[in-house]
């Protein structure tokens, strides 16, 4: 019986110090809605100039939109989960992109698992189909939508051949390389506190992103990184 009271309290302190890691650490890299959206700038420059990630390039120039996660935790103790905050920008139908909306992202799993990671996430939304799901908060990664790791490779043209099947692509970094990673079960929900905060009373993330009643000079250089004029 003592063992097994020991056994549950060990796995219930793996998971509550897992749960506060990821918790804590993404609101310690993004203190601020301005170092987010500046964290959101450097890794889409990290995924544009890597010779690994070419055919991001081409898939982000095709993407309605696209939600960049500069810090997604993933920890585990037997039962785990995945959280991080990152910003949401949408195309105009002249392909003009929107200021940045603030969203989070979160999953949980239970099972034999041990772990922790750290890796900056961007999701290429391919329709808007997709897009509108994640205003409205029904879209459930993998059962709303079907998402697939974007493709690698340097000889791969993504500009020209690629096949575009899925609904969202993703393209993760961790510990300096680029990896293929499931995101299936994850939410995403409009961080509105963060909203305000960089924008204003009222500031929603439709009222941003698609009827573009808000804006940032802040946001210039994500802008600039995603291809703005």
């Amino acid at each position: 019986m003592l063992a097994c009271l020991t056994s549950r309290n060990a796995a219930a302190a793996g998971l509550t110090a897992a749960l506060m890691t990821i918790a804590a650490v993404p609101a310690e890299a993004a203190s601020t809605p301005q170092a987010l959206v500046d964290n959101a700038r450097y890794t889409v420059e990290k995924m544009l100039r890597n010779p690994e990630t070419k055919p991001f390039a081409g898939l982000l120039r095709r993407a309605q939109a696209v939600l960049i996660v500069p810090s997604l935790i993933k920890a585990s103790f037997l039962i785990g989960g995945e959280g991080g905050s990152g910003v949401l920008l949408a195309r105009d139908r002249e392909g003009r992109w929107s200021n940045p909306a603030f969203y989070d992202i979160g999953a949980g799993s239970i099972g034999l698992q041990f772990g922790f990671q750290d890796s900056e996430v961007v999701f290429l939304i391919m329709s808007r189909r997709t897009l509108e799901a994640m205003l409205q908060a029904k879209l459930k990664l993998g059962a709303d939508a079907s998402i697939a790791a974007g493709p690698f490779g340097v000889g791969y043209e993504g500009a020209t051949a690629l096949n575009l099947r899925a609904d969202i692509y993703s393209y993760a970094l961790s510990r300096g390389a680029f990896f293929g990673a499931s995101f299936e079960g994850s939410v995403t929900v409009e961080d509105r506190d963060r909203n305000r905060a960089y924008y204003g009373p009222g500031a929603t993330a439709r009222a941003i992103v698609v009827q573009r009643r808000f804006a940032n000079p802040g946001a210039a250089q994500l802008l600039r990184a995603l291809g703005a004029p």
